[in-house]
């Protein structure tokens, strides 16, 4: 006969009718923890043995204590998810595909910003393992800094231990035997259609505006860039290219300093969205009118990329999406059960949304 437990042992609370976990074991002729098992629906269980818990779960009238399973080390049925700002659009519409497909799988989604600070990211990231959430979902760009690798790599193993996952969204692996799962998209590749789309309308003058240098996002952007013009031939000038941040502010300052200099740039790739409309404000005060004196695009097409006069040609990011993919990814049995990689890697694609802001050059 199954020992009963004292009413203060956690991983046997009493329900309201005074059942414990032993005794629904004790009735469907199992232990306690395929009895635990079966009811946090996180680990697989045969069907028959399933149906004959929650048939003794019923007969007994056992109602399973959420804090009991949580001080026994079950998850909270929560997702977490880090970012950078929640006033940026990129990640608020992230933020906003993984809140609704966490709640379409039944979890709670605790969304926290790190505003640019990596200390600050890491020690969320433990908060959250702490809190034993089923997955923790990091957004946006990474800095290749070797020390910060090796403290992330090390959470993705503690969270794995625990039970849990570490999602990359947008970001660079972290090495092979990193246990995480990621979601990204075809960064370079908008880059280079973009670039490419500049070039095919008879721009061979390009300035780069925006992003931090050593920043994962801005070197993929940075490479289809490149590519595009090593494709064409056309000679690379440092020159153009000016790395930074990505808000509106960087690039409405340096478009301001560049057109000062003689560079001869005849279009402007912002290096997302909210640059360019700082590059767009810039060339209206200076009454140079887009697309007939300068050409302009963009990247990510989030909603001001259509509010802004003349509407901006930019690369679609399916932001939404992404973050949809994060939380199926997170919580799939399997790879394939998410459309995943056998590595845990899924990849969505971008395209060129073409608007009003591109023309050929204008005829000195």
């Amino acid at each position: 006969m199954t020992e009963k437990s004292s009413p203060t042992d956690p991983i046997h609370a009493r329900g309201g009718s005074g059942a414990t976990i032993a005794d629904v074991a004790q009735a469907a002729g199992v232990s306690v923890a395929t009895v635990s098992r079966a009811l946090s629906g996180n680990y697989p269980v045969a069907k028959a043995t399933r149906e004959r818990i929650f048939r003794s779960v019923t007969d007994l009238g056992y109602v399973a204590n959420a804090h009991a399973r949580a001080l026994a080390g079950a998850t909270t049925r929560t997702v977490g998810i880090i970012i950078n700002d929640v006033a940026d659009p990129f990640f608020a519409y992230i933020a906003r595909g993984v809140e609704r497909q966490a709640s379409a799988e039944g979890r709670l989604c605790l969304i926290t910003a790190t505003h640019g600070d990596k200390e600050r990211e890491l020690a969320l990231v433990d908060l959250m393992r702490e809190q034993r959430t089923d997955a923790v979902i990091v957004v946006g760009g990474a800095s290749d800094d070797p020390r910060y690798r090796k403290q992330m790599a090390d959470r993705a193993r503690a969270l794995a231990a625990a039970g849990s996952s570490l999602v990359l969204c947008g970001r660079p692996s972290l090495g092979p035997d990193v246990p995480t799962k990621m979601v990204t998209y075809d960064n370079e590749g908008g880059a280079f259609a973009i670039t490419d789309y500049l070039i095919s309308q008879g721009h061979r003058r390009i300035l780069y505006v925006g992003g931090p240098r050593d920043f994962s996002t801005t070197a993929s952007r940075l490479a289809g860039f490149y590519r595009a013009l090593d494709a064409r031939g056309i000679e690379r000038d440092p020159a153009l290219v000016h790395e930074g941040a990505f808000g509106r502010g960087f690039g409405y300052s340096r478009m301001r300093e560049l057109l000062d200099q003689d560079l001869g740039f005849t279009a402007v790739f912002g290096a997302n969205d909210l640059v360019a409309a700082g590059i767009l404000e810039a060339l209206e005060e200076r009454g140079i009118r887009v697309p007939q004196d300068m050409s302009v695009v963009g990247y990510d097409d989030v909603p001001v990329a259509s509010e802004l006069r003349p509407r901006l040609t930019t690369v679609r990011v399916p932001l939404e999406e992404l973050g949809r993919e994060a939380v199926r990814l997170a919580l799939a049995q399997s790879p394939h059960d998410a459309g995943a990689s056998s590595d845990n890697t899924l990849t969505v694609g971008t395209h060129i949304v073409i608007r009003d802001s591109v023309s050929p050059p204008k005829q000195s």
